[in-house]
């Protein structure tokens, strides 16, 4: 990926545009698990959301194989797909982008105020 692209987001764009080309190939029922996996997968994301990328290419490729072995969704994702998406974030400790904000945010006004009181 060169600097503009990075820039610019393109190589993002053209990232999407694929996910949306394999969805549309799956079963509804598929394609809905798919857009509940990305909704709550997004409080993990960086600012760009690049660190998402591989993570949603190989659950999706999850997606695809389970589809064309016959499988159903909840065979494959079980009934609590918020918690099978923590998992692939890496598990129920995972920091969200807003965990580490709020962290920025503290360490700043610590630092502040520390310069404040002598």
């Amino acid at each position: 990926m060169n600097f503009w692209e990075k820039v610019t987001g393109g190589d993002l764009t053209r990232d999407w545009k694929t996910f949306g080309a394999r969805v549309e190939a799956l079963p509804d029922d598929y394609q809905e698990a798919w857009n509940q996996i990305v909704a709550h997968l997004f409080a993990y994301g960086d600012f760009t959301g690049r660190n998402l990328t591989p993570i949603l290419d190989s659950a999706l490729g999850l997606l695809e194989v389970s589809a064309a072995d016959g499988q159903s969704v909840r065979e494959v994702l079980g009934d609590d797909i918020q918690g099978f998406t923590t998992a692939l974030a890496g598990g129920a400790g995972a920091r969200t982008q807003r965990d580490r904000w709020r962290e920025q945010l503290n360490s700043t006004v610590a630092r502040k105020l520390s310069r404040l009181g002598g």
